[in-house]
């Protein structure tokens, strides 16, 4: 009778606490919000072609071609396809991935010497870093994937980085016209993390440790059915390296995102709106963390979209 007793006074605190607002018998996942404005570096998985360029009478190379190999040799990096134009060689055989199949073209040496200017093997852009989770010692950032603007397509790439990085000027938005931030990379020599994955849900990668002095205080994560239509804030980069708060309303929320509206007068008098590099951007809710934003309305640049952080987190792997 007597353990009886203990265990029916045990189900009842048990009760007791869930339904008691605040208290939660588990951990609430939290991660550390950011906002910061940081320059992406990514090698790509071979030299790809920006645009058709001919390279014999009769050859061309087209754009999204991936340079495999110059007379045999192995041309993973631009480095390796100028070391190799310098072989005295008539003609010249280029092996090539395209449309996902091995192609053998002959090239006029006179030619293939002009093809340069129209190839790549990185793409860089600029974006703001969204969180870090130092338990994990990942971060992600961006809340989209990756689009290389020559390519117009998600590159394969052998491996990538993000920097902190610093912004000098701002082109403002305006209706029909996105605005956008020239911000430059702050110390080559000191990246924050590197990039392992870049999906549709963001880019991910490990965080570098180093960097945890410079982190704040984790907030909870916010469950999607815990956003309310009305006030919320961002956390983003406008100026210099300095994360600021700025105001917003949500006006909308569906499945697996939500609508805002940019409402901070600084922030709108300086930016115009939502800017190019200002997705990943945190927005926070009654002081938990709900998401990032990811999209502008080009034709009404206050207003944009954002993903919850939950879609996100799930697939960072």
């Amino acid at each position: 009778m007597g353990w009886n007793k203990s265990f029916k006074t045990l189900i009842a605190l048990v009760l007791m606490l869930c339904l008691v607002p605040g208290i939660s018998l588990a951990n609430e996942e939290t991660l550390i919000p950011m906002g910061d404005s940081i320059g992406i570096q990514m090698d790509l998985s071979g030299i790809y072609v920006t645009s058709d360029v001919k390279v014999s009478q009769q050859e061309w190379l087209k754009k999204g071609d991936i340079i495999r190999q110059l007379n045999g040799t192995d041309t993973k990096q631009l480095v390796h396809f100028e070391r190799a134009l310098q072989k005295d060689s008539a003609t010249m055989i280029l092996d090539v991935l395209r449309n996902g199949k091995n192609e053998t073209i002959e090239a006029d040496r006179s030619l293939i010497k002009r093809v340069t200017p129209f190839l790549k093997d990185r793409t860089e852009g600029t974006g703001t870093l969204t969180y870090v989770d130092p338990e994990s010692g990942t971060y992600g950032a961006l809340g989209h994937q990756i689009i290389d603007s020559t390519l117009q397509s998600a590159p394969s790439f052998e491996k990538g980085a993000i920097y902190l990085s610093e912004i000098s000027q701002i082109k403002k938005s305006s209706p029909g016209i996105p605005g956008y931030k020239i911000s430059s990379i702050i110390d080559q020599n000191n990246l924050l993390g590197n990039i392992q994955i870049n999906n549709v849900y963001g880019i991910f990668g490990h965080w570098k440790k180093a960097n945890n002095k410079v982190l704040a205080e984790p907030l909870e994560i916010m469950q999607p059915f815990e956003l309310m239509i009305g006030p919320a804030e961002i956390y983003t980069t406008v100026e210099g390296s300095t994360v600021e708060k700025f105001t917003i309303q949500i006006t909308k929320i569906e499945e697996e995102q939500f609508h805002i509206l940019l409402t901070d007068q600084k922030l709108l008098s300086k930016t115009g709106g939502i800017l190019q590099g200002m997705s990943g951007s945190p927005v926070i809710q009654n002081g938990k963390f709900v998401g990032a934003i990811t999209h502008m309305f080009v034709d009404e640049p206050e207003k944009g979209a954002a993903l919850f952080l939950k879609t996100m987190r799930t697939n960072e792997k």
